[in-house]
């Protein structure tokens, strides 16, 4: 009956980020909070206010008074904690009634205990505890901390000091003030506290896209170093040596020295030229042990469990190189498009040996609106995989947001594929993320479930060790 209205939510939360979970469930957290509290502390008034109308009315009335109160507090909660994090602000007139309202109903709740009708003081201070509740989370997000204590503490004074005038012991009065000092106490300090727990939630969200813009930066300045370093003393000898067979050519000398001295600058650019292409082709070659271990340690440092299993370090070197791009890129987008907890890679050969397999799974696939694109990142993985006759395969596994990258590539083929894997996109660098998927479906990576078995295939992968986590 209600699934027709469960499932579409529940697809919703799925399609959420990991931190966008957190946040959601840590408000939603809050507003239970006050309705509970304030649900089950006030509504003891009633069955303990006796027969009596009058009484009666009174609990009745506190009990009203305290679930609109609840309802105000739920609209301006949400509002306080972007607050406190700093993209919206909150009126000082919309706390006015809430707090109008707890006014109003310790002044009833006193005004039982005047007329007899509630005498334990466990019972007066929980329901004091109820009435502060919800109005202490919201006013304690949205002011400043020095603000919120010297509410609770005038409260905490006002209150006993209420309870004492209306003939309540003093012994009871005391226990009464603990309770609901205790209570508005834990109330401020637990809507703080879920408020600074978003707050470094979105930092550390935050702090995951700057580290890899900041890898990419690295790898961006690295490489124009080697080609400055490369290409700075032999532009200038070009410069120089052009600049010096123009001037001979103007004096009239002997054509000959003209001749030598343009021969060089054409010796000069081949070199330059055979220097570049070693620095580019440097710049592509990829380690497949090195980018298993690279892609692990960063993954982890991001917070993502991740697994390796190399069982191809035997493999010919343009297949390893190959498939290293596919570690380099799949774990990148990982860190930048996915919100994975775990994440795995395993490596290895097909059940007949002809080929090499590279399967890559992690759980924090993440659906855009109309479904997730290949963005470039992964067309110039393909290209690459193309060189050597391999095939690429990004896909969801069934409804349990995990994502599969399966990468393989023929052994037969890659023997006589040359040292170098077949060029991607232009300036690729491996540690810029391309585009993974348009918006969202996180082209992540890893070989396995949690439990450690292979994610179902056609084809049966052999030659891994199974369990291990070793990039060597």
């Amino acid at each position: 009956m209600i699934g027709w209205w469960v499932s579409p939510k529940y697809r919703r939360w799925r399609e959420r980020s990991s931190h966008e979970q957190v946040e959601a469930s840590t408000r939603w957290m809050l507003v239970a909070y006050a309705w509970v509290i304030l649900i089950g502390f006030v509504a003891q008034l009633v069955p303990n206010s006796g027969p009596e109308p009058l009484p009666s009315a009174l609990a009745w009335t506190v009990l009203g008074m305290g679930l609109v109160q609840c309802m105000l507090c739920t609209g301006v909660l949400h509002q306080a904690l972007d607050s406190y994090l700093g993209t919206r602000t909150v009126g000082r007139t919309q706390l006015v009634l809430p707090a109008s309202l707890v006014g109003a109903m310790t002044a009833l709740t006193v005004a039982l205990v005047a007329l007899d009708a509630v005498e334990g003081a466990l019972t007066v201070g929980l329901a004091l505890y109820g009435t502060l509740a919800p109005f202490a989370v919201t006013f304690g997000v949205a002011v400043p901390r020095r603000t919120a204590a010297l509410a609770l503490c005038g409260y905490i004074a006002a209150a006993p000091a209420a309870l004492a005038a209306a003939g309540m012991e003093w012994s009871r009065v005391l226990a009464a003030a603990i309770v609901s000092g205790l209570g508005g106490l834990i109330s401020v300090f637990t809507g703080r506290s879920s408020a600074w727990y978003i707050a470094v939630i979105r930092e550390l969200q935050e702090a995951r896209g700057v580290q890899a813009r900041l890898a990419v930066a690295e790898e961006r300045l690295r490489f124009s170093r080697d080609l400055h370093d490369v290409m700075g003393r032999n532009l200038s000898a070009i410069a120089l040596k052009s600049e010096l067979a123009a001037q001979l050519a103007q004096r009239g000398t002997s054509a000959e020295a003209s001749v030598e001295q343009m021969t060089q600058v054409q010796r000069i650019a081949r070199e330059s030229q055979s220097e570049v292409r070693a620095v580019v082709r440097g710049y592509r070659e990829v380690d497949l042990p090195t980018e298993l271990a690279g892609a692990r340690g960063i993954l982890r440092a991001a917070g993502v469990d991740c697994r390796t299993d190399n069982g191809g370090s035997r493999l010919p070197a343009p297949v390893q190189a190959a498939l290293g791009w596919v570690v380099r890129e799949g774990a990148t987008n990982v860190l930048r498009h996915a919100d994975a907890t775990w994440c795995t890679v395993w490596v290895g050969t097909d059940s007949s040996g002809g080929s090499a397999l590279l399967v890559m799974e992690n759980d924090g696939v993440r659906a855009g609106p109309g479904g997730g694109r290949s963005g470039s990142g992964l067309a110039g993985l393909r290209e690459r995989l193309d060189g050597v006759g391999g095939t690429l395969r990004a896909e969801r596994v069934g409804e349990s947001g995990t994502f599969r990258l399966r990468a393989e590539v023929p052994l037969a083929t890659a023997h006589g594929a040359g040292g170098e894997a077949a060029p991607g996109t232009d300036g690729g660098t491996g540690t810029d993320g391309g585009a993974g998927t348009d918006g969202g479906a996180g082209s992540g990576s890893g070989s396995r479930s949690r439990s450690g078995t292979q994610a179902g295939d056609s084809a049966e992968p052999t030659g891994g060790t199974d369990g291990k986590d070793t990039a060597e």
